[in-house]
């Protein structure tokens, strides 16, 4: 039975994916912070036979992504699939930016992926395994307020690519889901200051269904990127 391993599961684009994943037929290892959520759904989703373990960790804290992960595959599941879809956001004058604030961004939208990769990816060589990181059309284009998000999923680009290189021979393969705006919780963060209209986004469940479209791709290809944009337009 296949096992994905889902980061930022307990709210938003998380879980819907985990909830059809479960449908699906995979079994689950879940990320997220608030513990509440996290038993509630990994409770939903075993009622339909699923196994699934999760693990409270906040990826904003580097010490606490390894020793939370080891305790989750200490379960006994091996992932063949992992979704980084864990991220935040931060509007502003770029250059008014707090310093901690900048780094608490990039821990969450780039570090924390390296550490998970580098912890889970080992464990894929030689049986096949895909990495899906949740990228953002941001990291092509420029929006004002916007300036570290941008720059984070730019390098979030560029990391996922290396890695592909790197872990081709190993079987592994790397791929971005580009979005456009989605109607999930980002906007209702204290650090997001927007007014968009969120009946125009994308709904969480067309990308859960973008994510398991790419997970269903044969072992010998891969869809390097997969952009979804609303058909109102790019905002």
């Amino acid at each position: 039975m296949a096992t994905a391993l889902i980061t930022g599961a307990s709210r938003g684009i998380g879980r819907a994916s985990a909830k059809l994943f479960a449908e699906k037929g995979w079994d689950l290892l879940l990320v997220a912070r608030n513990e509440k959520s996290l038993q509630s759904l990994s409770q939903e989703l075993s009622l339909i036979g699923r196994t699934v373990h999760y693990q409270c960790i906040d990826l904003s804290k580097p010490e606490l992504v390894l020793s939370g992960l080891k305790n989750l595959l200490a379960q006994g599941k091996r992932p063949s699939l992992l979704v980084n879809n864990a991220g935040v956001a931060w509007t502003g004058d770029l250059l008014s930016m707090p310093v901690d604030s900048w780094q608490w961004l990039f821990q969450m939208n780039l570090t924390s992926i390296f550490q998970i990769c580098s912890l889970v990816v080992p464990l894929m060589r030689g049986k096949g395994g895909l990495i899906i990181n949740v990228s953002s059309h941001a990291s092509r284009n420029v929006f004002p307020q916007w300036g570290a998000y941008c720059t984070s999923k730019a390098a979030l680009d560029t990391f996922t690519k290396c890695l592909a290189e790197e872990e081709r021979t190993n079987g592994i393969r790397a791929c971005t889901l580009t979005l456009g705006a989605v109607n999930s919780t980002l906007w209702e963060s204290e650090t997001v200051k927007s007014d968009f209209d969120r009946d125009a986004m994308l709904p969480v469940k067309q990308v859960a269904e973008a994510l398991y479209y790419l997970s269903q791709q044969p072992p010998n290809q891969v869809i390097e990127d997969l952009t979804l944009m609303p058909s109102a337009g790019a905002f």
